[in-house]
């Protein structure tokens, strides 16, 4: 289905993504300090959004999704590069598939939630309170770590210098970013039943399982048929293409025709109907057509 959509709206795919992610904080930050009344209209409220103010479903991207330190500099430019090197990897539109939906996720997930919320804890807590609740732990953060924890699965022998000086390879950063999301799981239940309520831990659960979606479901197709957005299928695809453009570039038949069956010999000029395909199976840019696509003998 990615394919098929790749293939209409691919064009329209936004290249360096991550960039202009990045860039979103830094005018939210500005935003902040210039004028903080105006910055609080830019987070995420499902009760506000509800009620009229729409923008926000939009907007929340640019809040920062924790305080500015030169940590935080360091994570968003490592962030960046990541970014980057997926782009690359994955193409700009299944990139932008990925990131994207992550956005998509968290934005459904909060607002279900926010629903949900206020017909179950409606003589608890009102609308407005669950609204604000609920957009506290609305933030890009886990988006962030999306991306690491996709990098990590792609390339898990690639290597990071821990402190600039200790080599670790990066799934095992991927496992300690999986520990820290179950211990941020776990102090939000703890602190529940400290309070004696588990809004606060349920609404943190739920987001960060949808704002990390995405990576689940990456992960899933990874591990279960090497992945649409692997490396060695992005190899693939790659010369797969290069394969083929240079094979509708020099290839031209003695009757005029550019496409012929390697079984049966039809070309474009016997039916015009008939679809054409190259085999990235067999040598030497093999062509067939419809009926032999699939049926031929790989050579």
């Amino acid at each position: 289905m990615i394919s098929n959509f790749e293939r209409k709206y691919g064009k329209y795919a936004v290249k360096n993504l991550t960039l202009y992610l990045i860039a979103g904080y830094v005018i939210g930050y500005m935003v902040s300090l210039i004028n903080p009344t105006l910055y609080g209209l830019l987070t995420f409220n499902p009760y506000m959004i509800l009620h009229g103010q729409i923008w926000r479903i939009v907007t929340w991207v640019l809040t920062m999704p924790e305080e500015l330190s030169i940590f935080t500099i360091i994570m968003l430019i490592l962030y960046y590069q990541l970014g980057q090197t997926l782009e690359r990897t994955w193409g700009t539109y299944r990139y932008n598939v990925y990131l994207i939906s992550g956005l998509i996720f968290t934005v459904v997930g909060a607002i279900v939630l926010y629903v949900v919320l206020t017909f179950v804890y409606k003589d608890t807590f009102s609308s407005q309170t669950l609204g604000s609740y609920i957009g506290a732990y609305v933030s890009t953060y886990y988006i962030n770590m999306s991306i690491f924890l996709a990098f990590a699965a792609t390339y898990p022998e690639e290597q990071l210098m821990l402190y600039f000086i200790i080599p670790i390879k990066i799934k095992w950063f991927g496992v300690l970013y999986g520990a820290y999301i179950l211990i941020d799981i776990y102090n939000a239940f703890s602190y529940a039943r400290q309070i004696g309520t588990y809004v606060i831990a349920i609404i943190t659960t739920v987001l960060i399982v949808m704002s990390l979606l995405n990576f689940i479901l990456y992960f899933i197709s990874l591990k279960k048929n090497g992945g649409a957005f692997s490396v060695a299928q992005a190899k693939r695809k790659k010369q797969y293409r290069q394969q083929v453009n240079r094979a509708r570039q020099n290839q031209t038949y003695q009757n005029g025709a550019r496409h012929k069956c390697a079984v049966c010999g039809r070309t474009e000029l016997d039916d015009p109907n008939l679809t054409f395909r190259y085999c990235s199976k067999c040598s030497g840019n093999k062509e067939y057509c419809q009926d032999h696509l699939f049926t031929h003998k790989h050579m």
